[in-house]
């Protein structure tokens, strides 16, 4: 599950629901404060969550990109808490389902190209939709991996999710609530309670195929390299759902900056937020307007925190 500490965000955060010709959803929209037309990142960015997540996971790094000049959107997925089926009346989680609502969500905010974000499991559904599109220059900015691999998740992390995929079926979420709950950290009340909730809230439909899909990824590191894309691959340490070995040898081969966040862990968005904020920023900012992403510029200034 998704980690979380605080459910603090800024004033100026907006709850909004989306709609898009896909369907409605859920999303948090905040505008642009800082910046200059010198040092202002200018496009939007959307923020697509991982696994048991949702919009919230990017609570603690709303207020620093807004400051940073940048207007962001961080968005339910179908199937995820606030969004559910997103009004469809046979909605799919299909991998290509789910692409063609990023898509869409991008249509529907007329903000395009953006700054493409997706973390853990999120980062599957980014790499796919930017295949799909061909790196389309009129959709994506850039795009960013977040605590991602090039394929299917470590050994550990396949057992779980085989375990739920055994259960998902047939035992309802309220009685798996006790087994998915992180009680390793110190965690307020609120926290516990809304983590409660949005577990609640998923369908269950969706958390099966995300499952199945984290389990059957296959290695697209070489499609996404041939694309004229801005790339940049983001990862807090320690991690245990992608070898980290495999993260950087992903990220060589892509060309892309590589970025690691020392104690940020799987959600380096939660704990390391600042240093999560600067690497965002810098790596929008140095390839901004760039038509190729394997730029001298775009490398040097990213590729470390």
């Amino acid at each position: 599950m998704s980690q979380l500490l605080s459910l603090e965000g800024p004033e100026h955060a907006r709850a909004v629901r989306l709609r898009t010709e896909r369907g409605v959803f859920a999303a948090l929209d905040v505008p642009a404060l800082g910046g200059s037309a010198e040092g202002g990142v200018g496009p939007t960015a959307l923020l697509v969550p991982g696994f048991m997540g949702s919009k919230e996971d990017f609570l603690p790094l709303l207020s620093g990109l807004s400051e940073g000049g940048v207007r962001v959107l961080a968005v339910d997925g179908r199937g995820q808490y606030e969004t559910g089926d997103g009004g469809s009346v046979e909605p799919s989680y299909a991998q290509q389902d789910l692409v063609e609502d990023l898509v869409a969500v991008v249509g529907a905010i007329g903000a395009g190209p953006v700054h493409l974000v997706g973390h853990s499991y999120g980062g599957s559904l980014v790499r796919a939709a930017v295949l799909d599109t061909a790196g389309d220059p009129e959709l994506w900015a850039s795009v960013t991996l977040m605590n991602f691999g090039p394929a299917g998740v470590s050994e550990g992390q396949q057992e779980r999710l085989r375990l739920l995929l055994s259960v998902v079926d047939s035992m309802a979420l309220a009685d798996m609530w006790p087994f998915v709950r992180n009680d390793d950290v110190d965690t307020p009340a609120d926290v516990v309670e809304f983590l409660e909730r949005r577990w609640l809230s998923n369908v269950p439909g969706q958390l099966a195929a995300a499952a199945e899909q984290m389990l059957n990824e296959t290695d697209d590191t070489d499609r996404l390299a041939g694309l004229s894309l801005p790339t940049c691959v983001l990862s807090g340490t320690p991690d245990e759902t992608w070898v980290p070995e495999g993260v950087e040898k992903m990220a060589r081969e892509l060309g892309a900056a590589f970025v690691r966040i020392e104690g940020g862990g799987h959600s380096p968005n939660v704990h390391r937020p600042a240093e999560t904020v600067s690497a965002l920023l810098g790596f929008w900012r140095s390839c901004a307007g760039a038509a190729v992403r394997k730029l001298p510029a775009c490398q040097s200034k990213c590729s470390s925190t």
